[in-house]
């Protein structure tokens, strides 16, 4: 059975509360209550904090925070206040609850398969060792992977 535009559309009004690890609060933070409620963001929200942040890791991560922390409500200007490790451990929690996250182990698996596929390419098209290429810049990498496309271009093979 096929879900619903309603039921596809419920999981964004859902809160989560997420329990703050004491070691990111401060001593005697006045309160025993160590727990703030999360909402996961939707694309709406993703492409406007995009959009706002414009390549500023720190007030993408500062807008994500202030998007989906239902409870309690924070300016932006508080979010930039937080400490460091508290917005880190916000934003991979909000990832996580958004389904956005991302595991460590596939992250460095999406960087390193280009790169093997470089180096492939360019042992093939330019007789070099695994060792030779790994030695280069990414720059580097980039100009001969240029190159070897340009000169496949030229002699017919297309991309």
């Amino acid at each position: 059975m096929m879900l619903s535009p309603e039921e596809l559309l419920a999981g964004c009004t859902l809160t989560h509360e997420v329990e703050i690890p004491a070691d990111l609060l401060p001593v005697g933070g006045g309160t025993s209550v160590r727990r703030v409620a999360l909402r996961p963001l939707s694309v709406r929200d993703l492409q406007r904090i995009d959009k706002a942040a414009k390549d500023d890791d720190s007030l993408s991560a500062a807008l994500m925070i202030k998007q989906a922390l239902a409870e309690p409500s924070l300016s932006v200007d508080q979010v930039m206040q937080l400490p460091a490790g508290l917005g880190r451990f916000l934003v991979e929690r909000i990832n996580h609850i958004s389904g956005i996250d991302t595991p460590r182990d596939a992250l460095e698996e999406y960087v390193q398969a280009p790169l093997a596929k470089a180096c492939f390419i360019l042992a093939r098209e330019f007789g070099w060792t695994p060792e030779e290429v790994s030695g280069m810049t990414i720059g580097q990498i980039l100009l001969y992977l240029e190159m070897a496309r340009r000169e496949g271009k030229e002699n017919g093979a297309g991309n």
